[in-house]
């Protein structure tokens, strides 16, 4: 006889946003009730419109570092921009954001005693002396620099939820998010996916910074969901932080070379200096996903998840 699982209340903060909507989605489809809260900042309300006759779903506009009075099970703590361009826009809220939003989610489960994950993110590692990054590794940031703003303000966060676990036994659930991508990005976020095939799709000369040599590691956004999903479903004691992303390595160049191959662009590339505090790599290192979180590991080959983007922002472009 198959079990059903219970319906749970669940508070998806930037629930609007690119990850928040589809997050969204998936507990709506699973019989949960959703709170979805965002400021709008980088969230659009068309991103999550299709719920909104769900009897399932709720949406409010609130932002996060002010407190937020409601009742719920579980909270999955997404509000934040995560772009270059969106954080650095006004890093004092972005910093805000991230410190104040925990401090207030975290009081929120506090008196709930509900169950609290915090989307944190492979930025706390900085630019890596060790590669691939696991999560014993403390990171090389940089605190003065203008990606400190979320770099820091993650960090923060994680301190932040690691007190409250150990002052107030609150049950806490830290994942950090490798570059992910997929359908809802925001088409000027900045994002090397977003960028390359915006650019491709217009027939723009694609940027790269710096000689493209430097890596990333790209998950697709259902891969990430399902290990956040698991994540939220582990037992009590194991708390994180665990690596989500694919392990798979990609070069700029390689990104590039496919984008331009999948969209038939005649895009050529254009190089620029590389920004500063860029990362040179980044690579998940996923055994601890892989043990604790039911051997997952991601599903969706970059070639398969590239087409669905492209697809995605070919529909965006010629509205």
């Amino acid at each position: 006889m198959q079990t059903v699982q219970a319906s749970k209340r669940v508070l998806v903060t930037g629930g609007a946003g690119f990850l928040g909507s589809h997050l969204c989605d998936r507990l709506v489809a699973a019989g949960h009730d959703v709170l979805c809260v965002d400021n709008f900042f980088t969230g659009s309300r068309r991103n999550v419109e299709h719920l909104l006759d769900s009897k399932n779903f709720e949406l409010m506009r609130h932002d996060v570092t002010f407190p937020l009075y409601v009742e719920v099970d579980e909270i999955y703590n997404l509000a934040c921009p995560a772009s270059p361009i969106h954080y650095q826009h006004d890093p004092v809220q972005t910093t805000k954001t991230s410190v104040h939003g925990a401090i207030n989610m975290l009081g929120l489960a506090k008196r709930l005693r509900g169950k609290i994950l915090q989307a944190s993110t492979s930025e706390v590692y900085g630019d890596p002396e060790v590669h691939p990054q696991p999560e014993s590794y403390w990171g090389k940031v940089n605190p003065i620099g203008l990606r400190s703003c979320y770099d820091e303000g993650k960090r923060c966060a994680e301190t932040l939820f690691f007190d409250y676990h150990r002052q107030h036994k609150l049950r806490i659930k830290v994942v950090r998010i490798f570059n992910t991508y997929g359908p809802r990005m925001h088409p000027n976020d900045g994002r090397v996916v977003s960028n390359f095939i915006v650019q491709a799709l217009r027939g723009e000369d694609i940027t790269i910074y710096g000689d493209g040599q430097q890596t990333r590691s790209f998950c697709y956004f259902e891969d990430l969901l399902e290990g956040m999903v698991r994540m939220m479903d582990t037992r009590d004691d194991f708390t994180g932080p665990v690596n989500i992303g694919d392990p798979h390595e990609f070069s700029m160049l390689e990104l590039a070379e496919r984008v331009i191959a999948l969209t038939g662009a005649r895009s050529k590339l254009v190089f620029k200096p590389l920004p500063s505090d860029d990362p040179k790599q980044r690579q998940p290192d996923i055994t601890l996903a892989r043990q604790e979180l039911g051997g997952w590991q991601p599903q969706v080959p970059l070639e398969q998840g590239l087409a669905r983007t492209i697809a995605y922002f070919d529909q965006l472009l010629s509205r």
